[in-house]
């Protein structure tokens, strides 16, 4: 005990003042330091969090709006084609559902509804594509600036869309869809049988070997 004795009556006389003084200065110095880098960390980190997020988004929504104009022309694309852009289209439907955005999901089905409707209709002559794809792609900058009130928009289109079709009408529809897109497959595989028979050519007949023409 006689040491801390000493430490007490040391800490209490003035030889110790300017001793004690410097040390809760460097304390309190070492401590606003460490506090002033952790939120400069933070800070930084949450900008690059941020940064990574609106380029994720930049990059779904640019990839809905490319399967939309692919969508307004599906009835004139291959069947590989059609098969390469609904894997793009899949792609970009999960990566808005992933999105940290309150509502995505609601922006994702919002979307997979406006590409189906743009798919039926590209079987229908006569319709104008072009301004659906520039109201579809409005829609969708609209929600990266404005992801809550635009969320609120898409969920009552949704709302709309449910009430409008009843049941029968829903099992129609995709029954035709279905001989829609069954006439398509038809078609190009009689296409891709008449260009192979085209390439291919008349057979000409085998040349004869050296033992038929001794015989």
């Amino acid at each position: 005990m006689q040491w801390w004795n000493d430490l007490i009556s040391w800490l209490s006389s003035s030889a110790a003042r300017e001793t004690v003084f410097a040390a809760v200065v460097l304390f309190v110095a070492v401590l606003v330091a460490g506090l002033l880098a952790a939120w400069i960390a933070s800070a930084a980190i949450k900008r690059v969090v941020g940064q990574r997020d609106r380029e994720v988004k930049t990059a779904a929504i640019a990839a809905l709006v490319d399967a939309a104009t692919e969508a307004s022309v599906w009835n004139s694309l291959t069947p590989q084609e059609q098969v390469l852009a609904d894997r793009a289209v899949g792609q970009a439907d999960m990566l808005v559902r992933l999105l940290p955005i309150r509502g995505s999901d609601v922006a994702a089905n919002w979307a997979a509804h406006q590409l189906h409707e743009l798919k039926r209709a590209s079987a229908t002559f006569g319709y104008q594509l072009d301004p659906a794809v520039v109201e579809f792609r409005d829609r969708l900058l609209e929600w990266q600036r404005h992801p809550s009130r635009t969320r609120r928009q898409f969920q009552n289109d949704l709302v709309r869309w449910r009430t409008e079709r009843p049941e029968p009408d829903q099992a129609s529809a995709e029954a035709q869809d279905a001989w829609v897109a069954q006439q398509h497959h038809d078609r190009y595989r009689e296409t891709v049988t008449l260009s192979e028979t085209a390439t291919a050519g008349p057979q000409t007949a085998p040349t004869p070997t050296l033992e038929s023409e001794r015989r």
